[in-house]
This record gives structure tokens, C-alpha cells and sequence, in this order.
């Protein structure tokens, strides 16, 4: 589903990114760890399109989607979160997904403009959509509510809702578990293996190593921009050059 093929990105005279090599097929949760400055939430933008890259191409379903906008690519069925949240505070829940739903109903500028009666129709048909996103992961009792009073651990689920919304076939997750509680991380972790479950292709960086290892069907380790290791969770757990780098000695096996 998803190539990346030599793919290079320099800020300035520093490698962020070199050479990387890494795929994604249909169905499957892939992550990528690395300690902070790896380069991780750089291939992101990469392949979302928020950069472009030095060298390098990017496979999505063969086509090449290198130096393709965000809105483009997001087109083709590549959606992501955010390590920070990117929710419109002031609106409610179900606003915040029937906004990114809009792409997913086709909505044209002039519709909207005109509010002609084909928009009309898909706007109450996106309110739906979005309703179902929100059931789908948890918050369908929270639709009202104001965006910005959530909880910390509610805002990183209307991310993936939102995320959800554009009805992706590659959904890329940043960090999506941060400064969850254990019970939050369990959910996230279910509502994660469910969206595996719809069809749709999971890319994801995170932290917490122990979520990782016990959802991820392979890992990608970065550091300093380079792969240093790949394979399935026990593999990389017990690659000596991953816990030296990344993991520690005393926290590999946590």
C-alpha cells in the first residue's frame, strides 16, 4: 500500500532523514519508534505532504505522491494526526468531524458558498457520517460538547475521529497514546485494532513501548534519521542496537 523508496530529507545542511526504506501493506500496523529527534515526525510530513522531499520517492498504491499537496494526498485515502492537538476548541464534537467529514461527501466550494439544496443534503448526510466516527470510538455521548473542554485523553480520540472522518485508507497516527491514562490507553489500543478491523492500514509513532509491542504487527526503528533495525516487536525488543540507542538496558523488557 504504502513505499517509501530512498527516501532523503536535509533542513539547512542536517540529514533529518536518509535513505529511509519502509512499507506498509493493506491491513496491517506498522510503527515507528525512535528516540526524540529521530527523524519520525519528519517522514511523516514527508508522506503526508507537509514537506517535500530532498530525494526520494513515495509509493502510495503505486502511484508516486512525492511533492503532492496535503489536501491531494489526503484525497487519495493518506489521513493523519497530530502530536499536538489540531481541534477547533470553540467547536463542538461532532462539528470538529463533520468539518474533516467534508471531504469524505465530496462538498464543493460553491455549495457551500450558494448553499444550494445538493449541499443541503450532503451537510445533514456528513452530520451523520460524523455521528457514526463518533460512536465508532466512544465519544457518540460527548457530540455536543464544547471541543475544547474535553479531557486530554477525550481530544486525542476526536484526533483519530477526525482522523477517521476522511475515510482513509492509510490512517497515520503521532503519538496517539501521549498523556493517556492506563485506562484511556487500553481504549485507544481497542479503537485502534478496530479501525485494523474496517480495512484501514495503520502507521504509527508512539512512545509507549509497551502499547507498541503488543499492537504492532512490525517496527521501524529510527535514529538520527536512519533505520537502524526492523522486524516484528520480539525482534526489535531483543536487537542490541535498538536498546542501546532507544530502549535502555533496564527498560527493553517493560
Amino acid at each position: 500500500m504504502l513505499e517509501t523508496r530512498k527516501l532523503t530529507k536535509d533542513f539547512k545542511g542536517l540529514r533529518a532523514v536518509n535513505d529511509l526504506g519502509l512499507f506498509v501493506s493493506a491491513e496491517e500496523i506498522v510503527g515507528i519508534i525512535g528516540p526524540n529527534g529521530a527523524g519520525k515526525t519528519t517522514v511523516f510530513n514527508l508522506i503526508t505532504g507537509f514537506l517535500q522531499p530532498t530525494r526520494g520517492e513515495i509509493l502510495f498504491m503505486g502511484e508516486n505522491i512525492g511533492g503532492l499537496k496535503p489536501h491531494a494526498i489526503a484525497k487519495l485515502g493518506i489521513t493523519r494526526t497530530f502530536q499536538l492537538d489540531r481541534i477547533f476548541h470553540e467547536f463542538t464534537v461532532l462539528e470538529n468531524v463533520a468539518v474533516a467529514s467534508h471531504l469524505h461527501a465530496g462538498i464543493g466550494f460553491w455549495e457551500a458558498a450558494f448553499n444550494t439544496p445538493q449541499y443541503r443534503k450532503k451537510d445533514g448526510d456528513t452530520d451523520k457520517y460524523a455521528a457514526k466516527i463518533l460512536q465508532f470510538v466512544g465519544m457518540d455521548d460527548k457530540m455536543d460538547e464544547i471541543a475544547g473542554n474535553l479531557s486530554h485523553g477525550h481530544q486525542k480520540l476526536l484526533g483519530i475521529a477526525i482522523g477517521m472522518a476522511a475515510n482513509p485508507k492509510l490512517l497515520l497516527l503521532d503519538e496517539p497514546l501521549a498523556g493517556m491514562n492506563p485506562t484511556e490507553v487500553t481504549r485507544a489500543l481497542e479503537i485502534i485494532s478496530e479501525i485494523r478491523k474496517q480495512g484501514i492500514a495503520v502507521l504509527l509513532i508512539e512512545h509507549n513501548m509497551r502499547a507498541v509491542m503488543s499492537i504492532c504487527d512490525r517496527l521501524v526503528v529510527l535514529n538520527f534519521g536512519e533505520e537502524i533495525a526492523k522486524g516484528s516487536p520480539d525482534e526489535v525488543k531483543n536487537n542490541r542496537q535498538v536498546i542501546q540507542a532507544y530502549l535502555g538496558i533496564g527498560e527493553h523488557a517493560a
